[in-house]
């Protein structure tokens, strides 16, 4: 509520519209953006006025509903009621005799009708200064499902490849999630997990079903914020944090050896821009390895890659303000002073059209030779669905123990790139062809072979360079809007559309990553640093041509590169 343009009834509206959800207004802001003090709630008619406490663990509770807003209050408060009501026949019976339900029947059917997903109760609040924080808290006690009123998880047995069902129950065979790892520095690797069915003892052995890995559980803690509790056995339905595991990242699954599952994998997009790094000191270069590891193991969508060429290490992510966080910790938590370079964005190469290609290697030495030779087929996919290999040899042109190589050499040309250097994808590659010698072939010459017809195939089928956009939302006083359409209109976007939200403007737009390189620094600039922006990955399009021109020019004379 104390962000600029904040309307809480047009976003209530927003819900109802766009997710075809059911909104239950539970409470009323008092004031707007810097001006929002607390909430009126509707049910009990108390104020909660929170004061100028920082953190809002403190609130001042009063039956004082404040001017202006009393007809407001009884309007929203039967309507809430009423909403409720409709939900049960006795409640409603009551109602229209003339008869207000009391707060714990209105509640208990509250609740009832939020699991089932028939109402959703909304709270307005801040977050950065924790304003209407408790009233949310006491909502998720009251009215969200206990882990036990929920029926099961569903899963895939890895050894049938079947589905199964884990109910909510102590006694059923183990099985939890691994959702987030943290580091810390009393204790070490934290993984938390929530427990879905069975129980877990400290100092007991678990399987991780995603690795094929047997993990040891060496403590089992109860999170209470920055405190932690241990405790011996976990069940059902908690979420715990274990030290001791090992092989477990986030997103894997903890079952029974006996009796595996495999969870639905949390699934993270791909990093979209990278930051070379390196340590200002000799002293530095160790700790930046295993800070970057550290914070690696946190957060899946940070990678860090070596490239072999320039011998720099590059650091990967979701955007700027990711990047530069992680560069911050590490220089706060880790004491690690790094350089970082300018960000380069994550381009991908694809072919236009289907090609034919031929890759022979052949060495005559003075002992023994080289022979690969292989003809490949490769035609475009549709944009996301990544790399397929398809053997189509017949007859024993290739004997079946070189086709791996073939293939291995494939994905090596893929991952190298042919264009500028970056990898290849959304593309069926299939060999179709190819002859052998009984003595000279080996692994490495059909390596080499496959790798040698996919660039040639490639090459003929008319290689595009693909660059990540990013979906863009700018919010602007009205002032703004010409100057802030005008600029990012100067970076290649498409605007899909504009909205207007009482005194602000919000402009949505497909802008190419490449183009965004200091774009908070630019809007802050242009709109006397009230306008703000939001971003995320979109999908990935063809670069226009003399764009793809410049980066190939560049690759070619690494002088060049910006």
């Amino acid at each position: 509520m104390d962000k600029l343009g904040a309307d809480f009834l047009r976003t209530v509206q927003m819900i109802k519209d766009r997710l075809g959800a059911n909104p239950a207004i539970m409470n009323l802001p008092i004031g707007k953006e810097h001006e929002y003090i607390g909430v009126v709630d509707l049910l009990t008619r108390k104020s909660m006025i929170w004061g100028t406490d920082v953190l809002g663990a403190k609130y001042d509770l009063s039956d004082e509903i404040p001017a202006g807003m009393k007809d407001e209050v009884e309007k929203y408060r039967h309507k809430l009621i009423e909403q409720i009501c409709e939900q049960d026949d006795a409640l409603l019976e009551k109602y229209l005799g003339g008869n207000e339900p009391s707060l714990e029947e209105l509640k208990k059917v509250l609740r009832k009708t939020t699991i089932a997903y028939k109402l959703v109760p909304i709270y307005a609040g801040s977050s950065l200064r924790n304003k209407g924080v408790q009233p949310l808290l006491d909502a998720i006690v009251d009215y969200l499902p206990s882990p036990l009123e929920v029926s099961g998880i569903k899963g895939i047995n890895p050894k049938t490849n079947q589905e199964e069902l884990r109910k909510t129950d102590s006694n059923e065979p183990f099985s939890a999630l691994a959702f987030k790892i943290q580091l810390d520095p009393h204790v070490g690797k934290l993984t938390y997990i929530r427990i879905y069915s069975g129980k877990l003892t400290s100092g007991s052995y678990a399987w991780n079903a995603s690795k094929d890995k047997q993990e040891r559980v060496g403590r089992l803690l109860l999170m209470h914020a920055n405190n932690r509790e241990e405790i011996q056995e976990a069940y059902a339905g908690e979420i715990v944090a274990v030290v001791g595991l090992k092989e477990t990242g986030t997103g894997d699954t903890l079952s029974q050896q006996t009796r595996p599952i495999i969870l639905e994998k949390i699934t993270f997009p791909d990093p979209v821009i990278s930051l070379a790094i390196e340590p200002k000191t000799k002293a530095d270069q160790e700790k930046m390895g295993q800070a970057l590891q550290r914070l690696a193991e946190e957060d899946p969508t940070f990678i860090v890659k070596s490239n072999l060429e320039t011998g720099q290490t590059i650091i990967w992510g979701m955007g700027e303000l990711h990047l530069e966080v992680l560069v911050d910790r590490m220089k706060r938590e880790f004491k690690v002073d790094a350089n970082v370079g300018a960000p380069q964005v994550a381009y991908k190469e694809t072919i236009k059209g289907k090609a034919e290609g031929e890759g022979k290697y052949i060495r005559q030495t003075g002992g023994r030779g080289q022979y690969g030779h292989c003809f490949l087929r490769v035609e475009p996919k549709a944009r996301g669905e990544g790399y397929e290999f398809v053997d189509a040899i017949k007859g024993a042109a290739i004997p079946n123990e070189f086709i791996p190589s073939v293939q291995k050499g494939v994905k090596e040309a893929l991952d190298k790139g042919i264009l500028a250097g970056y990898p290849v994808v959304d593309m069926k590659v299939t060999l179709y062809d190819g002859t052998y010698h009984d003595v000279d072939s080996s692994d490495i010459a059909f390596k080499i072979a496959g790798s040698i017809a996919l660039q040639s195939a490639a090459k003929q089928a008319g290689l595009i360079l693909l660059e990540p956009i990013m979906k863009v939302e700018v919010t602007t006083p009205d002032e703004f809007m010409g100057t802030v359409i005008g600029d990012i209109s100067s970076k290649r976007a498409q605007i899909l559309g504009t909205e207007k939200r009482g005194t602000v403007s919000i402009i949505i737009a497909l802008v190419p990553l490449a183009e965004l390189s200091g774009y908070a620094t630019t809007l802050r600039s242009v709109s006397q640093g009230r306008a703000t922006y939001y971003m995320e990955p979109s999908h990935y399009e063809e670069v226009p041509k003399n764009i793809t021109e410049k980066i190939v020019s560049s690759v070619s004379h690494p002088s060049t590169r910006g």
